[in-house]
């Protein structure tokens, strides 16, 4: 879908389909600023209160439970998607935070939400990245979706994080790591392995797989096991 037919289904979801589910006060251009503030936060921890303060850029009264009900309302109509905390067992003192993030469906509607094509993305590699993580959460939750996994995330007070943990109903789990460039490998199995050895895997088992998901890099496994693949690679 293109951009111009993205950016007029915001429109869409903005002026008609919100007031079709619920009686919405504000004008359709402060959805739309919610929805380019949550496409500014993507793939993050946003708060209500920081979502609430860029709308009020155009509407200056809204508060922090009108924008929260909003949300809800986008999630409702498959807009917005929450990305849920994992809670595992920890070996350390480290306290598993409890915020979901926050991902648009799809990251082409983010990037159009946010007025950012092609030119723009390849001279904003940190915007880049964090619509790339989205679409990894998103390919990420369609390959789960039939085996009833969940992918939720990891991040504890320590500010430790992984971007994607797949959970199954029978106890298995995995754990991914999202890297635009394949440069950034070893940091990402890094980041896996330091976090995963706070895991109490006695309580949890051992992870069934461990992966680092790539724009770029190679299809390989690394000496301790993790898996390296670029994004075009996963397949059921």
């Amino acid at each position: 879908m293109s951009a111009a037919r993205l950016r007029a289904y915001i429109d869409d979801v903005a002026r008609a389909d919100l007031q079709r589910i619920a009686k919405v006060l504000h004008e359709p251009a402060v959805i739309k600023q919610l929805i380019a503030a949550l496409a500014r936060s993507v793939a993050s921890e946003v708060t209500y209160k920081t979502l609430a303060a860029d709308v009020r850029a155009i509407a200056p009264r809204i508060d922090e439970e009108t924008v929260s009900n909003y949300v809800n309302l986008l999630q409702q109509l498959f807009i917005v998607e929450p990305q849920q905390v994992w809670s595992p067992t920890l070996r350390s003192r480290a306290r598993v935070r409890t915020s979901p993030k926050l991902h648009l469906v799809d990251p082409a509607l983010t990037a159009a939400a946010l007025g950012a094509g092609p030119a723009q993305l390849r001279s904003d590699l940190k915007t880049l990245g964090i619509l790339f993580e989205s679409a990894v959460i998103h390919d990420l939750t369609v390959l789960a979706s039939p085996l009833d996994g969940e992918v939720t995330h990891y991040r504890d007070s320590y500010n430790k994080e992984i971007d994607a943990i797949i959970t199954l109903l029978d106890g298995r789990w995995g754990a991914v790591e999202v890297k635009l460039g394949g440069r950034q490998v070893a940091a990402g199995v890094e980041t896996l392995n330091t976090i995963i050895e706070q895991v109490d895997t006695i309580e949890m088992g051992e992870p069934t797989f461990k992966l680092v998901v790539t724009g770029t890099g190679p299809l390989l496994v690394t000496d301790n096991g993790t898996i390296t693949a670029p994004l075009a690679a996963l397949a059921p």
